[in-house]
């Protein structure tokens, strides 16, 4: 009979996977000398390690973590980090309790955009989303300072070379407009930083308001500012694959 051999990883990407804390936290950790791997403590994050190996933090066994999967409603103002080190208020000051335990961003929003932001302890779920090949799609409500035609809205889904990168927005609409200003709808399926106010900013557009409100087939729907909630089954089921997830109409 063929022994069974389990596959192993290296020891910080082991914890970061059982949910109970960051990698470079897990690094952190090891190095410090404060995890046994069975009966040894062992210095080095990249130590092959079986994944069903007993692992100790301190004096507590590190049994993988329930998976929690969040929906935030972002306000503007707050920074897409657990502490920032210029003292800037954080996403982490509105998840009360759930935010005691290790729950990492799937991707960004910056201080001054709003909107739909994910979070979980499951990694390989947050990396499938944020894969570069995952193609999927993130919609935007965007206010600018100025009315924007025909021929600009063309412009704008053209896209824009800048500082070496090729910037495209998936596509663009308006969705309604007052005197001076008006409300585009912005769709992207790449994440390049700041990628939506480059674009415009290269013509001559300036952004008074920047909200996410969908990520795939998920909606902020009805959720209250600053609030979050658990997503349920469904909704997990939904990001397993995001390249086969149904984008929204």
């Amino acid at each position: 009979m063929t022994r069974r051999v389990e596959a192993s990883h290296g020891l910080a990407r082991i914890m970061s996977k059982r949910g109970l804390c960051s990698r470079a936290e897990a690094e952190r950790l090891v190095r410090a000398g404060r995890v046994r791997v069975e009966d040894r403590i062992e210095h080095d994050p990249e130590s092959r390690t079986p994944s069903d190996a007993r692992i100790i933090v301190d004096a507590t066994e590190a049994i993988a973590a329930p998976r929690r999967y969040l929906l935030l409603n972002k306000p503007r103002g707050l920074v897409t980090t657990r502490n920032d080190e210029q003292g800037r208020d954080t996403v982490y000051s509105l998840l009360g309790d759930a935010g005691d335990h290790w729950l990492a961003p799937v991707g960004r929003l910056d201080k001054a955009s709003e909107g739909a932001l994910l979070f979980t302890n499951d990694s390989a779920w947050a990396a499938a989303i944020t894969a570069p090949g995952s193609k999927l799609d993130k919609t935007y409500h965007v206010q600018v300072d100025r009315l924007a035609d025909t021929d600009l809205l063309d412009a704008l889904r053209r896209g824009v070379d800048d500082d070496g990168e090729r910037l495209a927005l998936k596509s663009v609409r308006e969705l309604r407009r007052g005197e001076k200003h008006a409300w585009l709808e912005i769709v992207l399926d790449e994440g390049r930083n700041r990628q939506i106010r480059r674009v415009l900013a290269a013509f001559d557009l300036g952004v008074l308001r920047l909200v996410r409100v969908a990520i795939g087939p998920l909606a902020l729907g009805e959720l209250g500012k600053g609030k979050w909630r658990d997503l349920d089954e469904r909704e997990v089921a939904m990001f397993a694959s995001p390249s086969r997830v149904l984008r929204p109409s």
